[in-house]
C-alpha cells in the first residue's frame, strides 16, 4: 500500500442511493493494506440513547458510526488517550471501545463529557475496498480539515465542507437529498 486515510476526512460524493453514506462525513481512524476503519460523524441517532444516558448521568447525542458491529460503542475522545487500548487518529484524537474507562474517566473527571463524541456501530472496508471506492468517485478524500471531531454535528456539517471545498463541489453542496427532484 502506498499511501493510507488514516486521519483523513471522507465526503461522501451524492448519488442515487439513499442510505447510511449518503452526505457523511467520515473520519478514518485507521486504514492499511487489511482494510479501514472510520466513524461517520454527522448523522445523529438516538437508538441506544436511554441505554447510555445512566451510565453518563446526562444527556449524550448518540451518532451513527456505520452499519458495522452496529450493537457496539466506540468512543472519540480529545486530548488523551482514556486507556491503553485505543486506535489514535491523529495527535489530538483517540478512539476506545472501552465504556467502562470512559465512565471511570468521567466520574474521576479526567475527561469531560464535551471531549467525547459516542457512536454506535463503525464504518469498515476490505482490503483495497476504500481504494477502489476512492477510485470510482464514491469519496472525495480530505487532507486537512480543521474541525474538533468532538463538537455536536449534523447534515449541515456535509453541505459546510462541500462548500469551502469550492469548485464543482458547489454544484454537489446545493443539490437536494434526492437528486431526481434537481
Amino acid at each position: 500500500m502506498n499511501h493510507s486515510y488514516k486521519g483523513k476526512i471522507l465526503i461522501s460524493t451524492p448519488d442515487l442511493s439513499v442510505n447510511i453514506f449518503s452526505r457523511s462525513v467520515v473520519l478514518i481512524i485507521d486504514h492499511d493494506d487489511n482494510g479501514a476503519f472510520g466513524l461517520i460523524l454527522n448523522k445523529k441517532n438516538s437508538k441506544f440513547k436511554n441505554e447510555l444516558d445512566p451510565k453518563f448521568g446526562s444527556h449524550i447525542e448518540l451518532y451513527k458510526g456505520g452499519p458495522v458491529e452496529k450493537h457496539k460503542f466506540f468512543f472519540l475522545t480529545k486530548g488523551m488517550k482514556i486507556n491503553e487500548n485505543f486506535n489514535e487518529s491523529s495527535d489530538e484524537f483517540f478512539v476506545t471501545d472501552d465504556l467502562e474507562q470512559v465512565v471511570k474517566g468521567l466520574s474521576e473527571e479526567t475527561i469531560k463529557m464535551e471531549e467525547i463524541k459516542i457512536f454506535y456501530g463503525y464504518s469498515g472496508w476490505g482490503s483495497k475496498q476504500l481504494d477502489e471506492e476512492v477510485k470510482r468517485k464514491m469519496w472525495t478524500v480530505v487532507d486537512t480539515y480543521n474541525l474538533d471531531y468532538t463538537l455536536p454535528n449534523d447534515q449541515t456539517l456535509w453541505k459546510n465542507i462541500m462548500q469551502n471545498l469550492g469548485g464543482e463541489y458547489l454544484l454537489w453542496a446545493n443539490t437536494p437529498e434526492d437528486i431526481s427532484m434537481n
